[in-house]
């Protein structure tokens, strides 16, 4: 009987192996929970997979890489572009999607834990991918889970694949990361996007700019985080301070759906709003980013402006999630 190896657990890597071979085995089975798993060489090999999906979907579309292997996109909030990137990604490499997105009218609605839900997915499935309002709940799912769970998303607290999206953005729209300045504008409290994007920034020379209302500011656990490995990083009430320096501006909504208070929302929502007239001021050689959707932070009328790279943000997020797929079924 073949002997069983856990997902949370990593396997010895040999030595004796090729640079590539080693990274495809370190993510081979394991499973995809926080920025915080991954380093530069890491990065670099991820980027380096999810260019080479980029060019055989421009060359055939679709291709058999996964055939016969399914994917089970498990979404306890609402999602349009993430679970349906992920669908993409798995059908376009040739494999199966069960889709779980509206999850009230399952199981869970009888009060079936999240436990019992990955452990009877995992039955039907070769990778789960899960969102959940709760921080850590990827990483407790994870714990009972023999196949690879990945992280789309959990509360206020991660959301890695975005990371890496956002990430990869950068690098194809600038083509570096290091001496970069990025400004993050917007909800950076509650923002999980702008979070994980911070961590995995905090492996490269960059600066690091914040933007938001006062009771909006980032978490000050993740600031002296981010401090205490040597990250430079500037508060501005405002977007003129930073804006002449920045290279990267990533704008985020004010969620509406994490306010106790509503008045809250409604005096905040409009805050910062990215027009035409605000990227006057703003480098011709940046970019301006947005994990989407938006509710009015960003004009349509910026959509023509070449630096607007947030639908070009959506297509690279297909590539870097097939690469992912790949690398944890095996197949990078």
């Amino acid at each position: 009987m073949a002997t069983f190896v856990p997902a949370n657990e990593r396997r010895a890597l040999s030595p004796h192996l090729p640079l590539g071979d080693r990274r495809e085995a370190r993510f081979y089975g394991k499973d995809i929970l926080s920025v915080s798993q991954f380093d530069r060489d890491d990065l670099e090999y991820i980027f380096g997979v999810a260019k080479e999906m980029r060019a055989m979907v421009e060359r055939v579309g679709t291709f058999d890489l996964l055939k016969g292997k399914i994917l089970a996109n498990l979404f306890y909030e609402p999602s349009t572009r993430t679970s349906s990137s992920f669908t993409s990604a798995m059908e376009r490499l040739g494999g199966s999607v069960i889709p779980i997105n509206e999850v009230r009218y399952s199981s869970v609605a009888k009060g079936e834990s999240l436990p019992d839900t990955v452990r009877t997915l995992e039955c039907y499935a070769d990778v789960i991918v899960l969102r959940h309002p709760e921080v850590g709940a990827s990483a407790e799912a994870a714990r009972y889970a023999r196949k690879p769970i990945i992280n789309a998303g959990d509360g206020i607290g991660e959301h890695p694949t975005q990371a890496l999206l956002d990430l990869f953005t950068i690098v194809e729209e600038l083509g570096r990361v290091d001496g970069l300045t990025v400004t993050m504008l917007g909800d950076l409290k509650y923002g999980r996007t702008v979070h994980s994007l911070a961590r995995l920034l905090s492996l490269y020379d960059v600066q690091l700019n914040y933007v938001s209302p006062d009771i909006l500011r980032m978490p000050i656990e993740l600031v002296e985080e981010l401090k205490s490995r040597g990250v430079p990083q500037a508060e501005y009430a405002g977007l003129e301070g930073a804006l002449g320096e920045t290279d990267v501006l990533y704008v985020t909504r004010v969620q509406k759906e994490r306010f106790d208070d509503l008045g809250d929302y409604e005096r905040l929502k409009g805050a910062y709003v990215i027009t035409p007239e605000t990227l006057s001021a703003a480098k011709e050689q940046m970019v301006v980013m947005h994990p989407l959707p938006r509710v009015g932070e960003i004009s349509m009328d910026v959509d023509q402006d070449p630096r607007a790279a947030y639908f070009r943000q959506m297509e690279y997020g297909l590539y870097v999630r097939m690469a992912l797929l790949a690398m944890v079924l095996g197949k990078a």
